[in-house]
């Protein structure tokens, strides 16, 4: 069975409250049971959310040996997060990076990932099903 740990920064313990139109009513809560339901025979999911850089720093630096993978919706700092991507530089943990809008159909300064150079590979654009997405990734 694989382990992999979804990480999600900054606001991200708003979803299904803000701005529903881009990221939906469903909370983070109602959808990692579902994930969780559709992998329990191959995947072992631990979750974490931070708005501090440095907790998410510090998840990143402990997967070491504990994950098979990181799925990572770093929020606001995946275009400011120079930390965030040495810490995925450091780590030999894979991470695919997720987004759950189009980042680039968004506002101009979104449509740069600090993270993108340094992950596995980034998803974008469907909603929570990014995440599935991006274990699917990890799982291949």
């Amino acid at each position: 069975m694989k382990k992999i740990l979804i990480l999600n920064g900054p606001n991200l313990n708003l979803q299904g409250k803000r701005d529903v139109n881009v990221y939906g009513s469903t909370t983070f809560e109602e959808y990692i049971a579902t994930l969780t339901a559709r992998y329990a025979d191959r995947v072992e999911f631990d979750y974490f959310q931070s708005n501090i850089e440095g907790e998410l720093i510090n998840a990143i630096h402990q997967s070491v040996g504990r994950y098979d993978g990181i799925v990572l919706n770093a929020g606001g700092y995946t275009h400011t997060s120079v930390a965030l991507r040495d810490a995925i530089s450091a780590v030999a943990t894979p991470v695919v990076e997720i987004h759950i809008s189009s980042i680039l159909a968004r506002e101009e300064f979104r449509h740069t990932s600090m993270i993108a150079p340094v992950a596995k590979g980034s998803i974008m654009g469907f909603g929570l099903d990014s995440y599935r997405l991006g274990v699917e990734a990890l799982l291949e």
